[in-house]
């Protein structure tokens, strides 16, 4: 007791002169910086100088703070950015799509215009709704009917080459049978030779050529159009190139892109005329059978 007694009488006066001192240095700072003068602000810029340069050891883990949260803050605007870049990347990619398959329907449809066509042939035009097809049937419907004057018969071609026939009509659609069709029967010309044939489908994507006049005459890569003959299609409608099949018959390279139907013209094709009057070609029927004639007839028969 009497230790810890003498220790306070020790270190009371002692701990009263620091705090002393301490309120009088402080208070000759608040003086220094409150005082304005040339002389007092001299003072205080040499004190700043000596002082604050000092304490950068002290303030390193302050500004590491202060730059650890604005990196913080730079990150997240920087996955922001990215979040958003990413959505609008996305809805660029949809609309390149977009615009990828305009550009396939607008060559398509140019396409449609380069085909040269008989002047006197109109058509109108159709889009594949879908392929109604089968192992055993090979047809597509289009979305023009009888509303649009569609009859059933009439030819139809893509951009480049003949498709098929109109083979059902509804209202609103149309069915057409390919030329791929084991159904389908049309007759052709064969170019420059002219030899006629029969183009029979067969279901396969080169249909053979049946009922060939001479094929000594024919050459693979040939030009088949149709014949014009039976009224089954207008004439010279391209149908595609000779080619010789796997198994050595004469086989036709369809010009028409049976992978990818999306537009067909359908060729309005008009019907030909039958003509049922003989003319002048034959002397009229009182010549040969009048009634002089039979009785001339009668009595060579008797004699």
């Amino acid at each position: 007791m009497v230790r810890d007694r003498n220790s306070d009488d020790y270190f009371a006066p002692i701990r009263r002169l620091l705090v002393g001192l301490l309120i009088l240095v402080l208070f000759a700072v608040f003086l220094a910086w409150r005082i304005d003068s040339p002389r007092m602000e001299r003072f205080r810029a040499m004190a700043v100088d000596k002082v604050v340069p000092s304490f950068d050891w002290a303030m390193a883990p302050i500004t590491g703070a202060a730059n650890l949260i604005a990196d913080f803050q730079s990150y997240q605007q920087l996955a922001e950015q990215n979040q958003n870049l990413r959505r609008e990347l996305r809805q660029m990619t949809a609309w390149k799509e977009a615009a990828l398959q305009l550009e396939q329907e607008n060559a398509k449809l140019l396409g449609l215009n380069n085909v040269k066509l008989d002047p006197q042939l109109t058509y109108i035009t159709g889009e594949v709704i879908t392929d109604s097809g089968s192992p055993f049937r090979q047809s597509v419907l289009v979305n023009v009917g009888m509303r649009d004057g569609i009859i059933d018969g009439w030819p139809t071609m893509d951009g480049i080459g003949l498709v098929g026939r109109i083979a059902g009509v509804g209202q609103e659609t149309s069915r057409v049978m390919l030329l791929t069709d084991t159904s389908s029967r049309i007759p052709v010309t064969i170019q420059p030779s002219g030899q006629k044939a029969i183009l029979a489908g067969d279901n396969t994507l080169n249909p053979p050529l049946e009922f060939l006049e001479d094929t000594a005459l024919i050459r693979p890569g040939d030009r088949v159009v149709s014949a014009g003959d039976g009224g089954v299609f207008p004439a010279d409608l391209l149908v595609g190139q000779v080619a010789l099949g796997s198994d050595r018959r004469m086989r036709v390279r369809l010009a028409a892109d049976y992978q990818r139907l999306e537009f067909l013209r359908v060729l309005r094709s008009q019907p030909h005329e039958v003509i049922d009057d003989p003319g002048g070609l034959l002397a009229p029927e009182t010549e040969f059978f009048g009634p002089a004639a039979l009785t001339t007839l009668g009595s060579a028969v008797d004699g």
